[in-house]
């Protein structure tokens, strides 16, 4: 069992790993960026440069860091490298220094919130971006995380307005749409108010996406796109989750108020190019080559796994389960693969606790399993930016060599599940994914791999 246990553990990590990779964010933007003939080519569109034209770089994201290295490798050396300047802001341990792109850290590593450091950043992008001539180029790197590194709240609500209301809508279970869709509201720079503040200047904006069907509106709460939602959409939020009012901050509910009855935002500039270069379904893909090459058959399922955290990975169990029985007609070792983003909502406790939705995903597969022995199956799910909660932890990965560590310490997955406990207990039985940042952003990537001799 330790045998192929070990194995199956090895290849979920190396399969998910590929997938990652595939969607590295300086990578992505290299191959999008060139200087021709006194021309610079961002994503197949080509931006003449005059004399003093300037190449402006502005930006957020988890692959904020990434993406700048990217830009500049992909510059250097040619006329146009000493024309780029620019600022990103990106999580404090992303932070590096560029030769021209300056790297701003946004916000603490883990600390999914909006800060003070956070509003300094946005203020200087749109001092920057508001400089622009007809004559300049802006390149915005926007990737997933976005929202919460580009926070700057409308006259009216303060950042612990915004602070306020994040945390309720994360705690109650809110997805990123849902979030997003309040936090442009409150926003002088989402929602398109970046594009509106370059006056017409040439405008290109580079994307990894973060979101289930990629809507530019929604990554990074959309500032180079124009506002899907509205100020209503935003309040119908709001009283979706908030049983008494007094639960959001009374300004919130005064400017959403005000909004919602006023005349709507401006239109975009025309001359603004939104392009999407990677997503889920590339890291997806890498991932499938990956497991063929190690001998897997593949059961691709899809990019667009929501829900309840551990109720998802209470069906991927139950899926694997039923493809290691499914009888003699399939003997060939198979791989799963899924991706999404799935929601924890958070129970009330005084108990302490720590954990992130990959984390919890998987021990609710390891609670469906826990019986079964997890026999010839292991289950791993990450964040591909690194990141899963407030944790050090990308995800966790889980086969029968930890069931058997987790029964011979006394450790079942039910009081940890209770409170939204996870890291605890991947952290005693040796489950925890950790990576680092990874400078990138598509999601969670979900391996599942069956054992059939």
């Amino acid at each position: 069992m330790s045998e192929s246990g070990n194995r199956l553990r090895r290849d979920a990590v190396a399969i998910w790993q590929a997938g990652v990779a595939a969607v590295d964010s300086a990578r992505l933007v290299r191959e999008q960026v060139c200087f021709l003939d006194g021309c610079l080519i961002v994503a197949g569109h080509r931006f003449e440069l005059g004399p003093t034209s300037r190449i402006v770089v502005v930006g957020t994201g988890k692959a904020g860091a990434g993406m700048a290295l990217g830009l500049e490798a992909a510059l250097a050396g040619t006329p146009a490298a000493e024309r780029v300047s620019g600022w990103i802001n990106v999580p404090a341990d992303c932070v590096r220094e560029l030769p021209h792109i300056h790297l701003h850290a946004a916000r603490p590593a883990g600390v999914n919130e909006p800060t003070e450091e956070g509003v300094v950043g946005s203020r200087e992008i749109l001092r920057l971006v508001g400089d622009l001539t007809p004559g300049d180029v802006c390149v915005v790197l926007l990737s997933g995380g976005g929202s919460a590194l580009l926070p700057g709240p409308v006259a009216g609500i303060t950042l612990a307005d915004k602070q306020a209301v994040t945390r309720f809508l994360m705690s109650a279970g809110a997805t990123i749409s849902e979030l997003n869709c309040v936090r442009k509201q409150l926003s002088d720079i989402k929602g398109g108010n970046l594009a509106r503040a370059a006056h017409g200047a040439r405008l290109i904006a580079l994307i990894i996406s973060d979101v289930i069907g990629d809507p530019l509106d929604v990554i990074a709460s959309g500032p180079t796109v124009p506002d899907s939602a509205t100020a209503a959409d935003a309040l119908a939020v709001l009283s979706k989750f908030a049983s008494q009012r007094d639960q959001v901050p009374p300004a919130v509910w005064s400017v959403l108020e005000a909004k919602s009855r006023g005349p709507g935002e401006a239109p975009i500039p025309a001359n603004v190019v939104n392009m999407v270069i990677g997503n889920n379904d590339e890291a997806l893909g890498a991932a499938a080559e990956k497991a063929f090459a190690l001998g897997y058959a593949v059961l691709l399922l899809d990019g667009k796994r929501q829900g309840i955290a551990r109720d998802v990975g209470r069906e991927l169990a139950e899926l694997a389960r039923s493809k290691r029985d499914a009888g003699p007609q399939t003997r060939r070792k198979l791989c799963i693969l899924s991706g999404g983003e799935p929601v924890v909502p958070l129970v009330a406790t005084d108990q302490p606790r720590k954990g992130g939705r990959n984390q919890e995903l998987v021990l609710g597969a390891v609670a469906a399993l826990w019986a079964d022995g997890m026999r010839d199956i292991a289950i791993l799910s990450g964040g591909t930016d690194g990141e899963d909660g407030p944790t050090d932890a990308a995800g966790a990965v889980a086969d029968a060599v930890l069931l058997c560590d987790a029964k011979a310490k006394g450790l079942t997955p039910e009081p940890f599940l209770a409170i939204n406990n996870s890291y605890a207990f991947f952290e005693q039985t040796g489950g925890l994914l950790k990576t680092g940042p990874t400078h990138t952003n598509v999601m969670d990537v979900q391996v599942i791999l069956v054992d059939r001799p």
